[in-house]
């Protein structure tokens, strides 16, 4: 069935969210603030591990590094666009309006929990290729298995987070469902080595969620995503230079 990935992806983020506030009922605050703190070490971890997987390359000769530069230039230049067009603040006034909507004026971890949690399962390269496979053939195997990582990490965050992580379904939805349509419409329209470049930023983005998320919210990640479209258009601009 056609999107049938993405419906898979937005009901486990749904489900493992409401479970997530079952969890919540019943934890103390000395537990809520280390599983609060549980959560930003484990996703620092997880954005490291994605951009050092595709940075370090193992050769004959030892250990050698990639892609140094398209990081810098897709996180300066990404984040320069993002600070003009004041993406951040876009997204948490998303997250007021939803807050608004659903009466929870006085939740002060609502739009954090929206915000990051939409960051860090929309931004990889899993729900890119994984949405262009459904659209391409119907294989919806990678989202599914994402499912599964998405229902975790929404579980826990909403333990933590309360309600506010549930309705990073939206996004998810709207992002994945979208890249869906247009793979369906135009086929398979991102090379693989732009999907690692893809991979490479967005661990990188995860990596800052992270960060935010145990010492504060320090770094405007949603400034920074045009990052992404820098580094999908990094390599194919320098090969027409080459």
């Amino acid at each position: 069935m056609f999107g049938l990935g993405t419906i898979i992806n937005t009901v486990a983020v749904v489900v493992g969210g409401l479970m997530g506030l079952v969890l919540k009922n019943g934890i103390k605050e000395g537990v809520h603030n280390i599983l609060m703190q549980a959560c930003g070490v484990s996703t620092i971890f997880i954005g490291a591990a994605g951009v050092m997987s595709k940075m370090l390359v193992i050769t004959d000769g030892g250990i050698e590094t990639a892609g140094t530069m398209l990081l810098i230039f897709s996180l300066v230049i990404g984040s320069f666009l993002g600070e003009l067009l004041g993406i951040e603040h876009k997204m948490d006034s998303a997250g007021e309006k939803i807050k608004q909507m659903v009466k929870r004026q006085h939740d002060n971890l609502f739009v954090d929990g929206f915000v990051n949690v939409s960051l860090i399962i929309c931004v990889g390269a899993m729900a890119i290729v994984g949405s262009m496979q459904d659209g391409i053939s119907g294989d919806y195997s990678m989202l599914a298995a994402k499912s599964v990582l998405d229902f975790v990490i929404v579980m826990i965050f909403t333990s933590t987070h309360g309600i506010g992580s549930i309705f990073s379904a939206l996004p998810l939805f709207i992002y994945q469902g979208a890249i869906t349509v247009i793979a369906a419409i135009f086929g398979s329209f991102v090379s693989e080595g732009v999907i690692n470049d893809l991979s490479l930023v967005g661990s990188a983005l995860i990596f800052c969620v992270g960060a935010n998320l145990c010492f504060g919210k320090k770094i405007k990640v949603g400034n920074m995503l045009p990052a992404l479209v820098v580094a999908a258009i990094y390599n194919p601009i320098l090969n027409l230079f080459s």
